[in-house]
């Protein structure tokens, strides 16, 4: 049982193509091998807060620009790795939500280039707030940036952008749009600059900021994710030995309706599909 389990969460994160278990996987991994070496550490009788400040050295994302030449690589590894348990546990719940949604809409590529984008201009925005705001002027090259949640600010701000009017059900709340969810996620970003983790919150903007202005350039036809996209390998099949059965060709007649009504989003937008391909597209999702 248990070997099946680790089977099927390898297949899930690595396997499936799907990117939310990949992202969720990968933070996975690396919050749990992190608190494993935590406790280890602490059972030896050292203090493991040792622990903490290697990870913030070596994979947090600096303020300080002189460290960013050979730090250059912590603009991704950082938002890999979190502060603790309910930092991790949060950013992985928006994750999964919104992620199921962008990915009932949009392609395994674009989810990709939204996270990631999504993570380096939220570093960008950490980095500048610390060296142009003077509130920050004692502080610029001591601040340390980690964690997911610019990433999946990102993920949640696209979503909320290509399909503004979504509803989903909240305990307590009831049923709220996503442009709402997203209004109120950025409002609380802002109020939080003045808290004790403003450059996280400035983080939380950036994402915030790639992901919708991602989604506005894809509804006005350019898909910047696109440069990612992997050439087709061609393949000459002789006429005897191609063979399909009946219901293997109605699936890949489907398959190909669905591709033509992504590559229509990509082109031109949510907005422009007909009734009948959103309809398409909606029972497609639920498979």
């Amino acid at each position: 049982m248990n070997s099946n389990l680790i089977e099927d969460l390898k297949y899930k994160i690595f396997r499936s193509g799907n990117p939310v278990f990949f992202y969720i996987g990968i933070n996975a991994i690396v919050f749990v091998v992190a608190a494993l070496i935590g406790v280890v550490v602490f059972l030896s009788g050292n203090n493991n807060a040792g622990v903490s400040a290697l990870i913030n050295e070596y994979f947090a994302f600096p303020s300080s620009l002189s460290a960013l030449p050979y730090r250059f690589y912590t603009i991704l590894t950082y938002q890999f790795f979190h502060e603790g348990f309910f930092h991790f546990l949060f950013n992985m719940l928006w994750l999964y939500w919104m992620g199921e949604i962008f990915m009932n809409f949009l392609k395994p590529r674009q989810f990709h280039f939204v996270y990631l984008g999504g993570g380096v201009l939220g570093a960008l925005f950490f980095l500048a707030a610390f060296h142009i705001f003077p509130v920050f002027a004692n502080n610029a090259d001591g601040a340390q940036l980690i964690g997911a949640s610019a990433a999946v600010m990102a993920i949640v701000v696209a979503t909320a952008t290509l399909v503004p009017d979504y509803t989903i059900r909240l305990l307590f709340l009831g049923d709220v749009k996503l442009k709402y969810l997203a209004l109120g996620y950025i409002v609380l970003s802002l109020i939080e600059i003045a808290s004790a983790n403003p450059g996280g919150s400035f983080a939380h903007l950036g994402g915030a900021f790639f992901g919708f202005f991602y989604i506005k350039m894809l509804k006005s036809g350019h898909d910047w994710s696109s440069m990612f996209k992997s050439r087709p390998n061609l393949k000459v099949v002789k006429n005897d030995s191609y063979k399909r059965s009946s219901a293997k060709g109605s699936t890949v007649v489907a398959q190909q309706e669905i591709d033509a009504i992504l590559d229509k989003i990509s082109k031109n937008g949510y907005d422009k599909l007909s009734k009948a391909e959103k309809e398409t597209l909606f029972k497609a999702s639920k498979h």
